[in-house]
């Protein structure tokens, strides 16, 4: 059973999360917050596996809360929920160390597959997000070619890493690659690490994203 704590400060939000989530027999929603503040009490009081948070909240928003949550509930995996064109949020949620972005108006199925997903210890991104940061990065005349920079990047993965990279990028645990290619689940543990390391990512869904830049993924 997965374990989720759910914060937005907006009820009719909350409501129609849960029952999107109950729908799934495998995940119970065991609190609702409505401001960062709660979230973090809750977090401390329940240690969710999921935390599924608004990432603009009063009180406290749910971007500040990432880092709180983490340090009152070490093993919990924070997911933000966003809307469309949020995109400065999403930046700084993914530099606060998010594990997915999922948004409020995707389909009802990615919300519950981005909840095992991150759950699983994997990264969640909406594909339909992942291609307008590519773009937004894209009209930004200041910053490098991302699809370049991304494919200069992983010139120094090997080719099992560059494999491992594309399944990050769709989104699989270390146990769902291994199983995908056939390896021991510690020997994928290395390959994410090393390319984790290689690539200057903070964690998997940064590596996500640099995989769709380079084409590694279609979103």
């Amino acid at each position: 059973m997965i374990r989720v704590l759910l914060a937005d400060d907006e009820a009719l939000i909350r409501v129609g999360v849960r029952t999107i989530l109950s729908a799934d027999a495998g995940i119970e929603v065991v609190g609702e917050a409505g401001t960062g503040a709660e979230l973090v009490a809750l977090a401390a009081e329940q240690r969710p596996d999921v935390a599924l948070v608004d990432i603009q909240m009063p009180g406290g928003d749910g971007l500040g809360a990432i880092a709180e949550v983490r340090r009152v509930s070490p093993g919990t995996a924070v997911a933000m929920l966003t809307t469309f064109g949020k995109d400065d949020y999403v930046v700084r949620a993914l530099g606060e160390g998010a594990n997915g972005f999922l948004l409020k108006a995707g389909d009802p199925r990615e919300l519950i597959a981005g909840v095992n997903t991150v759950a699983a210890g994997g990264a969640c991104l909406s594909p339909k997000l992942a291609r307008r940061l590519a773009g937004r990065l894209r009209r930004e005349p200041a910053a490098p070619d991302p699809a370049a920079e991304a494919s200069r990047r992983l010139e120094a993965l090997s080719p099992r890493e560059r494999d491992v990279l594309a399944l990050i990028g769709e989104g699989l645990s270390n146990a769902a690659i291994a199983r995908r290619l056939h390896l021991a689940e510690d020997t994928v543990k290395t390959h994410v690490s090393s390319v984790l390391s290689r690539l200057g990512a903070d964690n998997r869904v940064q590596a996500a994203i640099a995989a769709y830049q380079a084409g590694l993924v279609e979103g």
